[in-house]
């Protein structure tokens, strides 16, 4: 008879405190392990480099550079294009003492850039993400065409669709 009434008696509910609790506190680790690694308390380099004042980033290490201007071009774009022209001006970054070289240069580069430019897709010249895709392209173009490494960049000042 005393197996009968075990038998049909439910088994008492374990208390869930224990998990609450366990999750609480991970959630909490977790979030003060996020701040800590977030703010540079841990894992942020050496304990000397957290006392140490910033950088001077006042370019003064920077080695000299000279600007070469080029000549606005109006480059005509295919028909049926929403735009007809593109306007597009652009300067040359080279090395100091680079200027005459890269200055004998400008035809080839005007021709260059002329001839990229009016390949182009008028889509891909109207999208505004693209002009830095076009403007790496139209650099490592320029560089080849000047045939030095002494060109650093190519600064667009104007870029119009009319």
């Amino acid at each position: 008879m005393a197996s009968d009434e075990t038998e049909g008696a439910t088994p008492p509910k374990r208390s869930k405190l224990g998990l609450l609790v366990g999750l609480v506190l991970a959630v909490l680790l977790g979030a003060g392990g996020f701040y800590a690694v977030y703010s540079g308390m841990i894992l942020s380099g050496s304990a000397e480099s957290a006392h140490e004042p910033p950088a001077d980033d006042s370019g003064a290490d920077a080695p000299p550079v000279a600007f070469v201007p080029l000549d606005p071009m109006t480059i005509s774009l295919a028909p049926g294009a929403g735009a007809k022209h593109l306007r597009f001006q652009a300067q040359l970054e080279v090395e100091a003492g680079a200027e005459e070289q890269v200055a004998a240069m400008l035809p080839r580069v005007i021709d260059v850039l002329n001839s990229f430019l009016r390949a182009v897709e008028p889509e891909l010249l109207a999208d505004p993400a693209s002009l830095a895709q076009l403007r790496a392209q139209m650099l490592r173009r320029v560089r080849i065409a000047t045939g030095s490494h002494a060109v650093r960049d190519l600064l667009v000042m104007e870029f119009v669709l009319n």
